[in-house]
């Protein structure tokens, strides 16, 4: 998709016209050379046809987005017709392309599926030729469909970087949605420094007078402190403002946390005076991702050091960012801060296992890892927009003294920089929260 830009999207407090978005298609399938996108989704929480649906629930369903023209959706049976009637698309009823007979007759799924496609490309006006396909549906039931209708005249393209690109550019009830995500990652990690700061350490494997020491186990009201309790912790206080927590969410503690995606042991107890990487990443319709290191008790200087320096890597880089710079070239501002520091990077060393090891964030929306990309390969996609959410998240690790340092905020690019959406303090100190 060479040459084009992603559609500016309503500035917060504006209308959600959905012809911004429609603009940008339009160029996007010129440039791919296709007639329409077609979404096959398992359902309307699938990123690529959430947002044309508004976060109705239409199950599996077919939408089918036209050049110039206005997008088609197939839903799979009237149990769904209010929820259907509640995107405001335009409708193709499945009594009109005989679904319940075929539900009732058990048709398989690529037969369903094969039906589906049909009818929205043929009520979109989409006759035979070039179309881009994107979606969840299962691959082989979409492969099956695919290949059943270009029988018919149809080629099909990948349109996954399509769907993606569209998307990327936020819009105003978009970040409002991560807004409250982010929120409520606050609120759960605020609850986990809470818990971590009220522990009491007992006595210490390297300390025989049971006075406690670093090093010491820690228990909060009379049982031992665990990742596990922690990552229950943040689970409740999301639970209660309606958003889901992952099982992939980090909670992991001294050399756990010396391997960035470990996701610590639930049973690993707590120790004073060690790295607690926490990272949480919870959804509503949208996600929100944040990371805290946290420490009860004094540091190690090393620890300390390394936390100092990823925080202002991270307030650099996020200094740097503007509507227009390539995300990688944060990730090289990033890199030199932390190499000024000694600290191995993907720069200095893309081969090493220990410093900073990884890219330095990611997009954030429908998916928890989506556009603007920070990879040096990447083309427009990796070029910031205003009405981007990205994330900052360097970290420093260290395996062979077993511990690990992430920080991590999500941020929107507006038209004048970077607003922060993640609320709260960077400390080791659990008591600052």
């Amino acid at each position: 998709m060479s040459d084009l830009a992603p559609p500016r999207p309503p500035l917060a407090g504006e209308a959600d016209p959905p012809a911004a978005r429609l603009a940008a298609l339009d160029r996007g399938l010129d440039a791919l050379g296709c007639a329409a996108l077609a979404v096959v989704a398992t359902s309307g929480r699938d990123p690529d046809l959430a947002p044309w649906v508004g976060g109705a629930d239409v199950g599996r369903s077919v939408l089918v987005l036209p050049r110039g023209e206005s997008p088609w959706l197939v839903y799979p049976s009237p149990m769904e017709r209010a929820e259907a009637a509640a995107t405001r698309l335009n409708l193709v009823l499945p009594e009109s392309l005989g679904l319940p007979e075929l539900a009732r007759a058990g048709a398989g799924e690529a037969e369903e599926l094969a039906v589906k496609l049909r009818g929205a490309l043929a009520a979109a006006g989409v006759g035979p030729g070039r179309v881009a396909v994107t979606g969840l549906a299962p691959a082989g039931a979409a492969h099956a469909a695919c290949r059943a209708l270009e029988a018919e005249g149809y080629r099909f393209v990948p349109g996954h970087g399509l769907g993606r690109w569209l998307r990327k550019a936020k819009t105003a009830d978009e970040l409002s949605e991560i807004r409250r995500a982010a929120a409520g990652a606050a609120a759960a990690m605020r609850r986990v420094a809470g818990c971590l700061a009220a522990a009491v350490p007992g006595r210490s494997e390297r300390d025989n007078t049971g006075c406690g020491s670093a090093g010491a186990e820690l228990s909060l009201g009379g049982a031992p402190l665990t990742a596990g309790r922690l990552r229950a912790e943040a689970a409740i206080e999301l639970a209660a403002r309606g958003l889901g927590l992952p099982a992939g969410s980090i909670v992991a503690a001294g050399d756990q946390g010396s391997v960035p995606h470990s996701r610590g042991a639930d049973g690993r107890v707590i120790r004073a005076g060690e790295s607690l990487i926490v990272d949480l990443f919870p959804h509503g319709a949208l996600w929100a991702d944040c990371t805290r290191t946290l420490c009860a008790g004094p540091p190690p200087p090393a620890l300390a050091a390394a936390h100092e320096a990823v925080c202002a890597a991270q307030a650099a880089a996020a200094a740097a960012a503007a509507p227009g710079l390539r995300a990688w070239d944060l990730q090289l501002v990033a890199c030199r801060v932390l190499g000024e520091r000694g600290i191995p990077t993907p720069i200095s060393d893309p081969d090493t296992t220990r410093g900073y090891v990884h890219n330095l964030g990611h997009g954030v929306g429908y998916e928890l890892h989506e556009h603007p990309s920070f990879r040096k390969e990447s083309a427009e996609e990796g070029v910031l927009g205003v009405g981007d959410v990205l994330t900052l998240e360097p970290g420093v690790y260290e395996p062979g003294e077993g511990w690990g340092v992430r920080v991590e905020d999500l941020y929107w690019l507006g038209p004048d920089g970077l607003e922060r959406l993640t609320e709260l303090p960077r400390e080791l100190d659990p008591r600052a929260y």
